[in-house]
């Protein structure tokens, strides 16, 4: 990420901070904004021209999404527009990340929005027809939409059918899996916490997970939230990862590197 792109988007969540409540209809309109953005090369380079001023985008966004979107969607677009991002994706990616915590604010607390989309994660990895439905270049943005409001409608929380349902409909050249778990993370930052993928061999007991929680919780500096995974294949031991960061501990991963100091 360019220092421009931070800046942008230090900008991006400030708007967002000083718009007070949030409503998830608003949150559905700033991604679909966003799509139709992606969407038509002349738009998104008018918004991303950095010699453009704020009046000439405000006017933009005005002639194309007035009354298409609401006042505060539309609003959190200009601000977005009007910071100096790195790259044209950089500033979708921004517009998306400020949908998604949006969404995440106007959930409410006692929502587990990530936790949703982590085990909605899971279920896609699991069906191959399924992540085949929603991650297939070939579905219509349509379909695959109506296929999340069928497996997720009742099932979680009006901000994850949201979330799950933009990602769907603009992957970007990214795949599913990767776009759900950036998503989680996302919200879960916007909650003021991290999230920790911990695999092990066999399920944890709650003392053991407790234990973990405050020795990560410290070093992170902030609270933590678990998404667990059990996988045989790990044989023993833990291994933690908390955005790029790594914490290997698991057996496999120890006679890994104790093959490649034999063959070395």
């Amino acid at each position: 990420m360019g220092s421009a792109t931070r800046e942008a988007l230090a900008q991006a969540r400030a708007a967002l901070a000083s718009l007070g409540s949030a409503a998830l209809p608003v949150a559905e309109d700033l991604l679909a904004a966003g799509r139709v953005i992606g969407a038509t090369s002349q738009l998104r380079t008018a918004l991303t021209d950095n010699e453009a001023d704020a009046a000439q985008k405000r006017a933009l966004v005005e002639a194309v999404f007035g009354g298409r979107i609401s006042a505060d969607a539309a609003s959190l677009l200009v601000s977005v527009a009007t910071g100096r991002w790195s790259s044209a994706s950089d500033f979708l990616a921004g517009l998306e990340e400020l949908g998604f915590r949006l969404a995440a604010d106007a959930a409410g607390e006692g929502v587990d929005i990530d936790a949703e989309l982590f085990s909605f994660e899971r279920t896609v990895a699991s069906d191959s027809e399924l992540e085949l439905a929603i991650g297939s270049k070939l579905g219509s943005p349509a379909a695959k939409a109506a296929v999340v409001d069928r497996l997720l409608s009742g099932k979680a929380s009006s901000a994850t059918v949201v979330i799950v349902r933009h990602l769907v409909q603009d992957p970007r050249g990214r795949r599913i899996g990767e776009m759900l778990r950036t998503a989680a993370s996302i919200v879960a930052d916007q909650r003021g916490f991290d999230v920790a993928t911990v695999t092990t061999a066999v399920p944890l007991t709650d003392a053991q997970l407790s234990r973990l929680e405050q020795s990560l919780s410290a070093q992170a500096g902030r609270r933590i939230r678990f998404d667990t995974i059990v996988d045989p294949a790990v044989l023993g031991g833990v291994r933690v990862q908390i955005g790029d960061d790594v914490i290997d501990g698991s057996v496999a991963s120890r006679l890994g590197s104790l093959r490649q100091k034999l063959a070395g």
